[in-house]
């Protein structure tokens, strides 16, 4: 939260200091009071052939700007939270036009958990598997890795080893999600969980390592649960900082340029193209993040000036467990659309006013 407390404000300007101060303070939450610019769109998407939708990871945005790409998690029993494309045989990578019907899919069989998901600027699908060591069946070679598939989902390369958990150079633990910058450089967000990997690493577009920066903790630079990486439209990194209720920015280079709090307890990030941040918060509840509540907030990417926030009207702030978008994206005409894994919903939010 923001602070407004030098000696230099108070002696100098203390009228307008007081002011200022306030107005900063209670900033995030007079967004979260005020009106929703956007309303839901009933009925969007439809499966084909009668599939029900299952839990929903990451959405992002072609870079066509008329199609939205979505990890939709295979079976929709809500029971198998964890695990639900172990034994499926449905495509979890699908691929929606603007009116939600589903022009493309793959990746049958290839996923236990598939989690995040970015699409190159030469429309090549990076996915992540997240899901745990601890549902992994003995001698199942899916899992910890990022898989790299052309638009029509022929398999292009895998990051990581198979089945493997591990920290090294080809390793990752359950990577939460991909970033790919406009020059082709590819950032994981390894991993999931809290006492994961915790760290960002990236690569070449044909998978060759780089660098990695991060370890577990609370500092600047430290992290713990990597559960979203998205780059800004200016080539700034950020960060999911979710276990931590922040998000962090670097440069490219491991840099850490800032953190953010203000936007709740981040699962999802994602940019428009007038300089606004959007960031999904799932689980912000009174035990893991007193004072927020779950929902969409919307901000200035350089400022993280918060200007509108869209709530989700189903939460219970004693949950500790989850609930609405874990992930965002937004479309050229400025609508929103999130991925909601326990309410196995894909929502289109329509924006209605400026």
């Amino acid at each position: 939260m923001r602070t407004c407390t030098t000696e230099t404000n108070r002696q100098h300007w203390p009228g307008v200091a007081l002011a200022l101060c306030l107005l900063l303070v209670a900033q995030p939450l007079a967004a979260q009071a005020g009106p929703s610019p956007y309303r839901l769109v009933d009925g969007w998407p439809q499966l084909p052939g009668g599939r029900e939708m299952g839990a929903v990871g990451k959405v992002t945005m072609d870079p066509d700007g008329r199609h939205l790409w979505a990890v939709v998690r295979c079976d929709a029993p809500g029971e198998l939270f964890g695990w639900e494309c172990l034994d499926s045989d449905l495509d979890p990578v699908l691929k929606f036009d603007m009116d939600g019907n589903v022009v493309d899919s793959f990746g049958s069989g290839l996923f236990i958990w598939p989690h995040g998901i970015d699409v190159d600027q030469f429309g090549n699908v990076w996915v992540t598997d997240a899901v745990s060591s601890a549902r992994i069946p003995q001698g199942d070679t899916r899992g910890h890795q990022v898989i790299k598939f052309s638009s029509t989902g022929e398999v292009l390369l895998r990051l990581g080893t198979p089945g493997r958990p591990g920290s090294g150079r080809n390793a990752f633990t359950s990577p939460a999600d991909v970033a790919v910058a406009a020059n082709g450089d590819v950032f994981i967000a390894d991993g999931h969980n809290n006492d994961g990997n915790n760290r960002v690493v990236k690569f070449t577009q044909d998978g060759r390592y780089m660098m990695e920066w991060g370890r577990t903790g609370y500092a600047p630079g430290e992290f713990r649960a990597l559960h979203a990486i998205d780059i800004s439209p200016d080539g700034r990194v950020f960060v999911g900082d979710r276990s931590n209720n922040r998000v962090q920015i670097f440069d490219q280079d491991g840099t850490h340029l800032t953190s953010w709090n203000q936007f709740g307890r981040p699962s999802g990030i994602a940019f428009d193209n007038n300089g606004q941040i959007y960031v999904a918060d799932s689980e912000s509840d009174d035990v893991q993040n007193p004072g927020f509540e779950m929902g969409i907030r919307i901000g200035d990417a350089q400022t993280g000036w918060i200007n509108a926030f869209v709530v989700y009207p189903w939460g219970d702030p004693r949950d500790t467990a989850g609930n609405g978008a874990e992930f965002v994206a937004v479309d050229p005409d400025g609508n929103m659309y999130g991925g909601e894994p326990r309410p196995r919903r894909l929502q289109k939010y329509v924006r209605v006013r400026p």
